[in-house]
Order: structure tokens, then C-alpha cells, then sequence
């Protein structure tokens, strides 16, 4: 079954439309390969994509708990590698309001580094994960 479709309309972006709920994202080039940095690039939606799954996940398992993860941030950064080009290192800083409970904090921790995406990408790929709690 086909998630999505991409289209390329020229100056180096595309328009990824989601095929279930119809949502679209644009992308563009970054700035430092062409790119006019009007858009999210790919490489920032990989970077991305990795924060909101540990999001997700952590807040399906706090959920779960009868915690509500409402309000949680995560701040991402990225660095590129040269040859070949590649995301090289992810850096996620978590902001959450949990209870303070070592236990909680762990099992949290482990779970959003335990995500789908964390999972999929390549283990030369450096995921930092950094939590901060309020």
C-alpha cells in the first residue's frame, strides 16, 4: 500500500503529500547543497522524524501510566558528514514535566531511545539524546 507520493516541482523542492489524511509538506535543498533553505530538507525531516517518534512513543507509554506528556519539546540539530553525504550525528534535547521519579525518567528514556525510527537508521548514524526535565 503506498504511504505517500512525492513530487518534484522545480528548484529543488518537492511536495510530499500523505496519502491517508491528504497532509502535504514541502522541502527544499539546504543551504549548504543549492537549496534556498525555504523548506524543511530531507535530511532535517530524517533528523526530525527521529524526535517525534521518541515523542510519540514516550508519550504513548507515559499515556499508559496515566501521565500526560502535553507541553514535551524536543529541540533537534544535525550534522552532515562529507564523504559520502550523510546525517552523521542527531542531537535530540527532550523537555518534559514528569513527576520526579528516577524509575519513570529510565523507562522513559529507554523507551523513546527504543523508537521505530531510532530502530530503522543505520548504526554509524550517532543519535544523541539529552533529557531535561522541568
Amino acid at each position: 500500500m503506498t504511504t505517500s507520493i512525492v513530487h518534484y516541482t522545480g528548484d529543488l523542492h518537492c511536495e510530499l503529500t500523505h496519502l491517508q489524511s491528504g497532509s502535504r509538506i514541502a522541502t527544499d535543498a539546504p543551504t549548504d547543497n543549492n537549496g534556498k533553505g525555504e523548506a524543511f530538507s530531507p535530511t532535517d525531516l530524517l533528523a526530525t522524524s527521529l524526535a517525534a517518534c521518541a515523542l510519540t512513543i514516550m508519550a504513548m507509554k507515559a499515556d499508559g501510566m496515566g501521565i500526560a506528556l502535553t507541553g514535551a519539546r524536543a529541540e533537534v540539530s544535525k550534522e552532515m558528514a562529507a564523504n559520502p553525504r550523510r546525517v552523521a550525528r542527531v542531537k535530540v534535547d527532550f523537555y518534559l514535566s514528569v513527576p520526579e521519579d528516577e524509575a519513570l525518567r529510565q523507562l522513559l528514556e529507554a523507551t523513546a531511545r527504543a523508537c521505530p525510527v531510532a530502530q530503522s537508521l543505520g548504526k554509524d548514524l550517532v543519535q544523541e539524546f539529552v533529557f531535561h526535565y522541568a
